[in-house]
C-alpha cells in the first residue's frame, strides 16, 4: 500500500514539473515554480513516511506485548504442571 502511495506522490511530482517545463513562462518564473514544486513533494514524502513509521511502530509495540503475554502464560502454565506434579 505505502508503494502506491509514494507512485502516486511520484507521478504527481513528475506531471507538475513537466506541467511547468511546458508552461510559457520566464526560465527564471519555471525555476522558482519547480523550486516550489520539490519543497512540497518533499513534504508530502516526509509526511507520508512518518505516518508509515508510526504504523510500523504501533504494530511491532503490538507484537511484543502479545509475545510477551504468551510468554507470561506459558511459564504459568509450565509452573501449574511442575507444580500438579510433585
Amino acid at each position: 500500500m505505502k508503494s502506491s502511495v509514494l507512485g502516486v506522490l511520484a507521478g504527481i511530482a513528475t506531471g507538475a514539473v513537466l506541467g511547468i517545463l511546458f508552461a510559457p513562462d520566464k526560465g527564471s518564473k519555471t525555476r522558482k515554480k519547480i523550486k516550489n514544486k520539490s519543497i512540497e513533494a518533499k513534504e508530502n514524502l516526509k509526511e507520508e513516511f512518518d505516518n508509515f513509521l508510526e504504523t510500523v511502530s504501533k504494530k511491532y509495540d503490538s507484537v511484543v506485548k502479545n509475545g510477551e503475554e504468551i510468554l507470561e502464560k506459558g511459564k504459568k502454565e509450565i509452573k501449574d504442571t511442575v507444580n500438579s506434579k510433585l
